[in-house]
């Protein structure tokens, strides 16, 4: 009898402790609940310099989300390679060496070229022999001496020879072989390849000793001093784009920063993916040191539109969900809030807009300032 009365006891008290808990855990989620209030006093209020205010309505920007890149004009970048192939004899630069139109970019070697000086020089002095033959034959003819036949072919041959030579003159220009020192006698087997452009040279593809034809590119520069933005706009949003309108931009990786922009010109075609290229110029660009090739996310400004909206500082983020703190009432000095999940918009100058405003009333008080250290607590 006596176990009997143990087991009933035991089980009472482990069902009045298992209550317990259960009644404990319910009044911890409480204050989550949004059907709880949030009491305030008037010194915690004035202490935590807290703000009362109202939805109101807010201009917001309508924009296009595009993404893009950091580009230069095609007249700021050059791809240096040789008008005749050979051997890579002197690289004097790195990547990043910042260079002026003219400066020496490399050195190639290549016995052709001492085949096409030695050509040049016969061409000049046949130039000089056969123009004599030329003036002589053509004084015979005056004075019918000579015949028709002699005359064409001196005329001919001297004509012939003349453009041979300034052919090969002009070869030698390209190079960069002085035509006045191989008539010197200074022939050489190494010519030099200088900079196009001013800038900085952003890629090298040779090394010494390495062969290049006529078509290898040799090494890259990119003169940064006029950059834009390169934008890939989707069919769809095009006809939104006018000349003009503001560009908002952001470099992910490299700055938090936003950046400001325009509209400058509008590409009249479709590329295979179903985009199409929009020219941006930027807004105090020499502030600025962007890099050619950077990726860029932006928005470019369409208009505008009115929308009800709160202090960004007003909404609290808490378990995936948004929540503000709307005042049902103020009794004895304490303030008494209201938790209410709400459907946060576009963010615009440090607002928020409120896609669901039409199930809030609207002439209630929020918090618009210390809402944070309230929710979820």
């Amino acid at each position: 009898m006596k176990n009997i009365v143990l087991i009933i006891s035991a089980t009472l008290l482990t069902a009045c402790g298992n209550t317990d808990k259960n009644n404990a855990n319910n009044n911890a989620e409480a204050p989550h609940s949004s059907n709880s209030f949030i009491k305030v006093s008037q010194d915690q209020f004035n202490n935590g310099k807290m703000k009362l205010g109202t939805i109101e309505t807010r201009p917001f920007l309508e924009t296009v989300e595009v993404n893009g890149m950091i580009d230069v004009p095609p007249e700021n970048k050059a791809v240096v390679s040789a008008t005749m192939g050979g051997y890579i004899k002197s690289t004097p630069l790195l990547i990043g060496n910042r260079v002026k139109k003219g400066q020496l970019l490399a050195t190639i070697e290549n016995p052709d070229f001492i085949k096409l000086q030695q050509e040049y020089l016969e061409a000049k002095e046949q130039l000089t022999y056969l123009k004599n033959e030329f003036e002589r034959q053509t004084a015979l003819k005056t004075e019918n001496i000579t015949s028709e036949k002699k005359f064409l072919r001196a005329e001919s041959e001297y004509k012939t020879t003349m453009a041979r030579y300034a052919s090969l003159k002009k070869q030698l220009a390209m190079i960069n072989i002085s035509a006045a020192e191989v008539e010197k006698g200074n022939i050489s087997t190494v010519v030099s390849i200088y900079s196009p452009i001013n800038g900085s040279v952003t890629q090298i593809y040779v090394s010494k000793g390495s062969y290049i034809s006529p078509a290898s590119p040799i090494l890259e520069v990119i003169n940064n001093e006029h950059i834009h933005l390169e934008l890939s706009v989707f069919e769809k949003d095009i006809m939104k784009i006018k000349k003009g309108q503001e560009i908002q931009f952001r470099i992910p990786e490299a700055s938090d920063s936003v950046f400001l922009g325009e509209v400058y010109l509008i590409g009249t075609s479709i590329d295979p993916n179903r985009t199409i290229k929009v020219h941006g110029h930027l807004k105090n660009e020499a502030k600025n040191q962007f890099l050619t090739g950077m990726f860029v996310t932006s928005k470019i400004v369409i208009g505008s539109t009115e929308k009800y909206a709160l202090p960004s500082e007003a909404i609290v983020s808490f378990e995936d969900k948004s929540y503000i703190l709307q005042l049902e009432k103020k009794e004895n000095e304490v303030y008494y809030f209201k938790q209410t999940e709400i459907a946060p918009g576009n963010l615009h100058k440090n607002y928020t807009s409120i896609t669901n405003y039409h199930q809030l009333p609207s002439e209630s008080y929020y918090l618009t300032k210390g809402a944070y250290d309230l929710i979820g607590e």
